[in-house]
């Protein structure tokens, strides 16, 4: 009976995941083209796609770039969400119910709305950001654009990620913070256990399941990051330059047309992922129920 109760859930998962990573992995070994677009047959080529994409050079300058992006902010988001949610809890209940609906409503914004925003806040032009820093006394920055280098352009980047991540990362590490024992807490703070060493002692590794998780989470979706990036880009003009993973399988495939290469690199990137998953799910399943 257990196992029939599961099939409904099972064939919905099957038809909107399975038959798409199916046919994904298909079409990595065929030549799929415009023509094939049209009905022309595919024709079977082997490991052809993916010795074209692994022998690309610019794919591992953007394998590199992306893997150094995703840490990055991901671990940014982490600090910056477990300080925030460490810091709720000593606010008053009024304060942090406030500030929690306030950091809701911020997540819940569509990405393309959040989009808008940060580029009306960096815009060369009329930008909040470079009056602000023109008014603080750095006058070299008046229409600066952030757009045209891929330093400031990955700047902006990872500002947004962190942004739009920071809220779930927030919730989560409050939710578990507020489950531990607070005479735990107490009995720390007696024994003279300064607000870092309770962190490292006491709260650490109480909510390590849920860190973990999170940082897991945050890895896998700053490794597929894609909107953000299409979208920025459509504001300067090196696009080779600030490539990620996300935009090189778009760029290839729909831009290109080279439907069989985009499929193997977007299997390269499953692959990548399922392998920095595994770490982690490997922890989790240590930790005692």
């Amino acid at each position: 009976m257990a196992a029939l109760l599961l099939v409904p859930a099972v064939a919905v998962v099957a038809l909107a995941l399975g038959y798409p990573l199916v046919r994904q992995v298909v079409m990595s070994f065929q030549q799929f083209g415009l023509a094939q677009q049209f009905g022309q047959p595919p024709a079977f080529v082997g490991l052809d796609n993916f010795t074209t994409v692994l022998s690309d050079p610019s794919f591992w300058a953007v394998l590199g770039r992306s893997v150094g992006f995703c840490f990055v902010v991901a671990l940014l988001t982490m600090v910056v969400g477990t300080a925030g949610a460490l810091l709720l809890t000593a606010c008053s209940r009024p304060v942090a119910v406030s500030v929690q609906v306030v950091m809701l409503l911020a997540w819940a914004m569509p990405v393309l709305s959040s989009l808008q925003v940060f580029q009306w806040m960096f815009d060369s032009r009329s930008g909040v950001v470079d009056w602000a820093l023109v008014q603080a006394g750095f006058g070299s920055m008046a229409g600066y654009n952030w757009f045209s280098t891929p330093v400031a352009f990955f700047f902006v980047a990872g500002l947004l990620v962190t942004w739009m991540s920071v809220p779930l990362v927030v919730f989560m590490v409050y939710a578990a913070v507020t489950q531990i024992d607070t005479s735990v807490l107490e009995a720390a703070a007696l024994d003279g256990a300064g607000p870092a060493q309770a962190f490292r002692h006491v709260i650490a590794p109480s909510i390590a399941p849920v860190l973990a998780l999170v940082s897991l989470l945050e890895i896998i979706w700053d490794l597929r990051v894609f909107t953000q990036f299409h979208v920025l880009q459509s504001n300067g003009g090196i696009t080779e330059q600030t490539n990620v993973l996300g935009t090189y399988v778009y760029q290839v495939g729909l831009a290109g047309g080279n439907y069989g290469a985009a499929s193997a690199a977007a299997l390269i990137l499953l692959l990548l992922t399922l392998a920095i998953s595994a770490r982690y799910i490997a922890l989790l399943l240590k930790e005692p129920a």
